[in-house]
């Protein structure tokens, strides 16, 4: 049954992470982004939703999980090294516990994290068996997350405009990872960066994609200019549907100065105790090579800008972010009951964020997302949350207008993937994919050890089109880390094509890159085939 409304509002949160999985060290620093997420984001945000299961409180999210992120996520080794990362933090949270017992400011805060990652280890191996991805599908088969579909590696595919194939590659890989995991086609696709260029379409109507999540000037300067800005979706020539990211919505909760994360009262991310306490102390936790790190467990609130941050307190944090949940819900309802009067219609409000902004970044996002969609539940009625595959299905007339290209990256197009510090890759890049798309149209009947090779190739070379090494180098942190990824995943490339053309495939280096590289099972080289 349809319920009118005066408008809808759809939440999409992009679960994301580049692919980092290093068998050959035992304790690599970068795995740890992956031990975070889990941590901070993925588990408080499924156990935010559960609540409100156990609690009959309706609520509607979508998500999309990348492929690399599936693959993290589902890896025996990973799981098992993340485990071990668990009980590390329990470790040194009892630590922390008998070293504050004489600060009461701090404390009840050593025992809230070793009460949270006890929690978490439980969930993780006990509750999941060791498989977030369980817990999503879970969601999803309640009917309560529409989860949808992304690009291979995240490659941000307008800087692949001159290899179709290789744009081709991408989706067509992502849709089999999540066919493989979720046992379906997805509708919708997050397209990397919401980098968007009219040569995407053709390949998501191949795929079956229905849907795309665009920035807000790719609706607004769309052609011809849609009647109802950003506040409808629109349909192109080649029937994929285009929902905009709403200005207003993503300001308040996205923004670390105008937005709620900012708030005095919530958690201060850059105050670590792996920065604080004495070396001696705190060594064991953090990086083998003396690099002090994050440790997750910090003591601090925002305060302001200052360098003397007052403690943290829980309380005060919860107290906010129900305020904010209140003040995000009257923003809302103003916003579709003036739409909804001038245009004489019911609005989307469509509020795509990285899921990692909730608990990694703002501490207090998931419990955030729980007083809002209780609050809906129980106290409005002037708008409802939908995926846009409902929306889409309630509201299947739309006006046909073709995006322009864009991005959600600063400035709003290429500039974040191309530019003086990280230009120099696409000439590899885009080399590398040419001499793929050559492999692939003379092997097109290999068996075998060759299709083995082919098949890392094409491994190889979407690792490399990562749009995550692109940004950290423009982003100025971890840049060694990014630049000999970049490095590392061409050289292989290189050195399986030459092997490949020359006939004489090194089988037990293949097969060493093979477990060091292990994404992707259903991969097929044949994708970068010429049209």
């Amino acid at each position: 049954m349809i319920i009118l409304t005066k408008g809808y509002l759809a939440f999409v949160l992009h679960a994301h992470l580049p692919y980092v999985r290093h068998p050959e060290n035992e304790s690599h620093l970068e795995e740890r982004w992956l031990f975070e997420a889990i941590s901070e984001t993925y588990i408080p945000l499924i156990n935010a939703f559960e609540s409100l299961i156990n609690e009959n409180i309706e609520f509607k999210v979508t998500m999309s999980i990348t492929p690399t992120l599936i693959s993290m996520l589902s890896d025996p080794l990973l799981q098992s090294r993340y485990i071990k990362y668990l009980e590390s933090l329990i470790e040194l949270c009892g630590k922390e516990v008998v070293r504050t017992m004489n600060q009461p400011e701090f404390h009840h805060l050593a025992e809230m994290y070793r009460s949270k990652y006890i929690n978490d280890l439980y969930t993780f191996r006990d509750k999941y068996s060791c498989n977030m991805i369980n817990a999503f599908k879970a969601l999803r088969q309640a009917g309560k997350m529409e989860i949808i579909a992304c690009a291979a590696t995240h490659g941000f595919l307008p800087l692949m405009s001159t290899t179709p194939e290789a744009i081709r590659a991408q989706v067509k890989t992502g849709v089999q990872m999540y066919e493989l995991f979720f046992g379906s086609k997805p509708r919708g696709i997050w397209l990397p960066e919401c980098g968007y260029t009219p040569l995407v379409e053709g390949v998501l109507k191949e795929n079956g994609i229905e849907y795309i999540i665009t920035e807000s000037h790719g609706i607004l300067y769309a052609n011809p200019r849609p009647v109802f800005g950003t506040y409808a979706p629109i349909v192109t020539n080649n029937g994929i549907v285009a929902f905009a990211r709403d200005i207003e919505s993503s300001r308040q909760v996205w923004s670390s100065t105008e937005g709620y994360p900012g708030d005095f009262d919530y958690r201060e991310f850059y105050r670590d105790i792996g920065f604080d306490l004495d070396y001696e102390y705190i060594k064991d936790y953090i990086s083998p090579d003396g690099k002090r790190i994050h440790t997750g467990i910090k003591y601090f609130r925002i305060t302001g800008k200052t360098e003397n941050k007052l403690p943290y307190n829980p309380e005060w944090a919860k107290n906010k972010a129900d305020m904010h949940a209140f003040n995000f819900i009257v923003n809302r309802e103003r916003q579709i009951e003036y739409i909804n009067e001038i245009t004489g219609r019911s609005p989307i409000i469509v509020c795509p964020y990285d899921a990692e902004l909730f608990g990694h970044w703002w501490y207090e996002g998931p419990y955030w997302l729980y007083s809002l969609y209780k609050r809906i539940h129980l106290a409005q009625d002037t708008f409802r949350l939908v995926t846009p595959g409902e929306y889409i299905d309630e509201n299947p007339v739309m006006q046909v207008s073709t995006p322009c290209a864009s991005s959600w990256g600063h400035m709003g197009y290429n500039e974040v993937w191309l530019n003086p510090s990280n230009d120099w890759i696409y000439k590899q890049l885009i080399k590398s994919a040419e001499r793929m798309i050559e492999l692939a149209n003379e092997n097109r009947y290999s068996e075998g050890l060759k299709k083995e090779a082919l098949n890392q190739a094409a491994r190889e070379l979407l690792l490399a089109q990562s749009s995550d090494w692109a940004f950290i180098m423009r982003a100025g942190t971890m840049v060694d880390y990014a630049v000999n990824r970049t490095k590392e995943h061409i050289k292989r490339f290189t050195r399986l094509y030459h092997d490949i053309k020359e006939d004489n495939i090194d089988e037990a280096w293949l097969k060493d890159i093979q477990e060091k590289d292990n994404l992707f099972p259903a991969i097929d080289y044949l994708s970068y085939i010429s049209a």
